[in-house]
């Protein structure tokens, strides 16, 4: 009989919180349309990492045939999007900000006899330091062009070699021969890339993704509802009847946990058939889903106990998102940071989240690795849900 009350209790709640849900127009369009629509947005922002179409300025002091090879090969590198230079100032100055550009590439007078008088002046590159990202990843770039030029007159200068040349390099001991010979020749390694053969960004993202969307929507949507009953006194109402706190707040969970498991299904097929994202082990997957939507909407039920209005339930929900989104591991890994914003990071069932969800999607890693976190998020989801059950009644009294 107790058991059929509590689960009746349970029952009644999370029905009318359903109906809350269907009525409510906005929440309705905003659990219907955000998920989908910031996953296409994220995805495609990050789908491609490599530099394209960087505004560039190109100037040819030098005006040779060497000048000019190098020149068409800038030219061809898709990295750039050129724009017309006359060349600096009179005063040498490169101004960036005012030609639109992030680089500027300057080929001196006197580069091209440089070259033949064994004498090379060096290429002056003006780049824009402000993204920090952008800036080493043009170096880099060009460093390229420039090898692959230095590769191409290389072996024009060798085919240009009169025959006595390679008359006299016969008559070199074979070791010495050997020993020129690798010099000449480009070295080379074998690499071998487990686990994201394609370097594809958007697989190392797509748990970000699909976490912090969810994390956005439940938490802000389930703290702002309740905030709101007891605006209008509902939530009172229901504190005085006879229902325990437990039986609250698992009808006030169930509706939304059931929404949020549907919109990560749909999240992960559109991550799957729009952005060909390889998910394996779909039930360790739900697992991990599940208790992080435990965790979050018991962070939602917790943030509502402290929130009087719906105003005050939003700034909680901002304030505590906020070092998610950027310390969590969400857009980048956690070796990027220190150690002691990587330990504090440890505190967001977000962190948790991607790691497992990463080990299991693309490491294929078993239920071991993922323990400590699995462990970590079913005790937050208690650790929230029980403070936001006892707080939810004082907070009203």
């Amino acid at each position: 009989m107790m058991g059929r009350n509590f689960w009746g209790a349970i029952a009644t709640i999370t029905y009318k919180e359903f109906l809350h849900v269907w009525r409510d127009r906005r929440v309705l369009l905003a659990i219907l349309i955000v998920p989908p629509f910031f996953t296409l947005v994220f995805g495609h922002a990050f789908e491609e990492t490599a530099l394209r179409d960087v505004p560039a300025l190109l100037y040819d002091a030098d005006k040779t045939g060497d000048s000019q090879r190098l020149v068409d090969l800038l030219r061809s590198n898709g990295t750039f999007l050129w724009k017309d230079w006359s060349g600096p100032g009179k005063n040498g100055q490169t101004g960036l900000l005012k030609a639109g550009a992030k680089a500027a590439i300057i080929i001196p007078a006197g580069w091209g006899k440089g070259l033949h008088d064994g004498d090379p002046k060096p290429i002056q590159v003006v780049l824009d330091g402000t993204d920090t990202d952008t800036a080493p990843a043009i170096q880099g770039v060009l460093q390229g062009v420039l090898g692959e030029f230095q590769m191409k007159s290389r072996d024009n200068m060798i085919d240009t070699l009169p025959d006595e040349v390679f008359e006299m390099g016969e008559k070199l001991p074979e070791s010495v021969r050997h020993e020129f010979g690798s010099a000449m020749t480009p070295w080379t390694m074998e690499s071998k890339i487990l686990y994201n053969p394609g370097l594809r960004f958007i697989d190392f993202l797509m748990p970000g993704i699909i976490g912090l969307i969810l994390q956005l929507l439940t938490v802000t949507l389930i703290a702002s509802t309740i905030a709101r009953e007891r605006e209008v006194g509902t939530l009172s109402q229901l504190l005085v009847t006879p229902l325990r706190q437990s039986e609250i707040v698992i009808g006030k969970v169930v509706p939304y946990l059931v929404i949020s498991l549907f919109l990560i299904a749909g999240t992960i097929l559109l991550s799957h058939f729009h952005f060909a994202v390889k998910f394996r082990q779909p039930l360790v997957l739900a697992l991990i889903c599940f208790l992080f939507l435990l965790c979050s909407l018991g962070l939602g039920l917790l943030i509502s106990a402290f929130s009087k209005t719906q105003t005050q339930a939003i700034q909680f929900s901002v304030f505590v998102l906020l070092p998610v989104l950027l310390l969590s591991g969400a857009f980048t890994s956690l070796e990027h940071f220190p150690d002691t914003v990587r330990m504090f990071s440890q505190f967001f069932p977000l962190t948790h989240f991607c790691n497992a969800f990463r080990l299991v999607n693309m490491y294929n890693a078993g239920i071991s690795f993922i323990a400590v976190d699995l462990v970590c998020l079913a005790a937050g989801a208690a650790l929230t849900c029980g403070a936001a059950a006892v707080l939810l009644r004082s907070a009203d009294d």
